[in-house]
């Protein structure tokens, strides 16, 4: 025996040795608590807040043209933008909260070293958020603070601590969150509003201008360590999909579709996380046109489920198909196989014209024409996703406007952007005596800082076999 062959050999003998445990990669799914104690969920949370400051937010405020972003807020009526500004084990804002962002390097002229400091922010009435805001607070009292009268609602005095910080920084434009368009961008109500424009005065309303782009686009920026993060979170998604499309979970001719919904979130819920929108399943049969929404699940059913995970402020969207395995049978029949196929062959052209630059309206209609040309007969309907499932930025699509969208899928893909690439592709099936088959398929991806689309994980290849 030769010294590698020994070597082979010996090896094979150790691996033999070890428990089937051991042999196997680490599962997510079989941890107590896979992403950590909350605790250190919410440092590594606030990490990335620090991150998104100091690098994505100077940036962003120069590429929209503000030298200062005003965000007055109150309890229980936050701004959509809130929750991407503060630290996780902050809940909601304190009573009233404005935050001021000032570029202090534009507003001079001066070269931005790059760390951040270059942003003065400021939370009044709030607090700083483990030192990522200066927390400053009125020390008038409420009747001063309005000139003498009783105040209205409690916190009008940060109105007059407002306009001083305005006057001493002298922006040349203001940026306030209202928007016809996107809600992600719409967050200053009526009320705060009038507080704000009665307090600043004729001069700097003049400079008040809608930061449309800069609140959808903060929310949807993303770091280095979160797309680490979501690639784990995506494993974790595959693993409980697997689990549930398993005889572990499913007996033919027994469980129903609402039986995986509940066991989704329950099994989401034990590991301690959650889930921002109710699962659903669905059955197509053949010979059957629709099943009833709550059908008894049997062989040779082919499966769809439409899921989701919410972590560390994070959230998932997936949607994978599976096939109930006949008696004697090892594999879904191949017309139900070539079904998959297609879907993933309409993926693959979402993936690749989805890309900085270009306006999601555009990205449908080149995907679509590339589809048409391609033979394959389906529909797009991508959307952003990360803080909010639903997240800010551009839609691709919508299942009924495969035209465009009017408005919001206008906006721009950006760099640093995650997508949940949506989308359905339907085959006629000989199996099925040439019944139509939808293969509703979705994945999450997303968009590094250079600009080049990836899957967070993967793609669904193959189905998933029900034993």
């Amino acid at each position: 025996m030769t010294r590698v062959a020994r070597a082979s050999f010996l090896i094979a003998v150790l691996a033999a040795a070890l428990p089937l445990a051991a042999q196997r990669p680490a599962r997510l799914a079989d941890r107590a608590r896979p992403f950590g104690t909350l605790r250190e969920q919410a440092a590594r949370q606030q990490r990335w807040l620090e991150t998104r400051m100091q690098t994505v937010l100077p940036a962003l405020m120069r590429a929209n043209g503000f030298d200062m972003w005003i965000v007055p807020m109150r309890e229980y009526a936050e701004d959509p933008v809130f929750s991407s500004m503060v630290s996780p084990t902050t809940f909601s804002a304190r009573r009233r909260t404005i935050y001021v962002v000032f570029d202090r390097c534009s507003a001079s002229g001066r070269t931005d070293p790059g760390d951040g400091s270059c942003l003065e922010r400021i939370a009044l009435g709030g607090s700083s958020q483990g030192g990522v805001w200066e927390a400053r607070r009125s020390t008038l009292p409420v009747e001063a603070a309005v000139g003498g009268r009783q105040a209205e609602l409690w916190g009008d005095e940060q109105w007059t601590l407002l306009k001083r910080i305005v006057e001493e920084r002298n922006p040349r434009v203001i940026g306030i969150n209202y928007s016809r368009t996107f809600a992600f961008s719409d967050g200053l109500t009526h009320g705060e509003y009038l507080g704000m424009t009665e307090a600043l005065g004729d001069r700097w309303n003049a400079r008040l201008k809608p930061a449309e782009e800069l609140p959808l686009q903060f929310i949807a920026s993303r770091v280095a360590d979160e797309e680490a993060f979501y690639g784990q979170l995506q494993q974790l998604v595959w693993e409980l999909v697997g689990e549930m499309y398993s005889a572990k979970v499913i007996t033919p001719g027994k469980t129903r579709a609402s039986d995986l919904v509940w066991w989704w979130r329950q099994r989401v819920n034990d590991l301690g996380l959650g889930t921002w929108f109710q699962p659903s399943i669905e059955v197509q049969r053949a010979g059957v046109e629709e099943l009833p929404e709550d059908a008894i699940i049997q062989r040779g059913d082919v499966l769809h489920c439409d899921v989701g995970i919410t972590a560390l402020g994070l959230n998932s969207d997936t949607q994978h198909m599976a096939y109930v395995l006949k008696p004697g049978e090892t594999k879904a029949p191949a017309g139900l196989r070539q079904a998959l196929a297609n879907a993933n062959a309409l993926q693959d052209i979402a993936m690749k014209e989805i890309r900085p630059g270009r306006s999601g309206n555009e990205i449908l209609a080149t995907a679509l024409k590339q589809m048409n040309s391609e033979g394959v007969n389906g529909t797009i309907y991508s959307h952003p996703i990360g803080m909010h499932g639903h997240g800010a930025g551009p839609l691709v699509g919508l299942w009924d406007y495969q035209n465009g969208v009017p408005g919001r899928g206008d906006a721009k893909v950006i760099a640093n952007m995650w997508y949940s690439i949506e989308l359905q592709a339907t085959t006629p099936v000989p199996e099925w005596k040439r019944q139509p088959v939808r293969m509703a398929l979705e994945e999450d991806m997303v968009i590094g800082t250079d600009g080049t689309p990836r899957w967070a994980r993967g793609q669904q290849k193959t189905l998933w076999l029900v034993r």
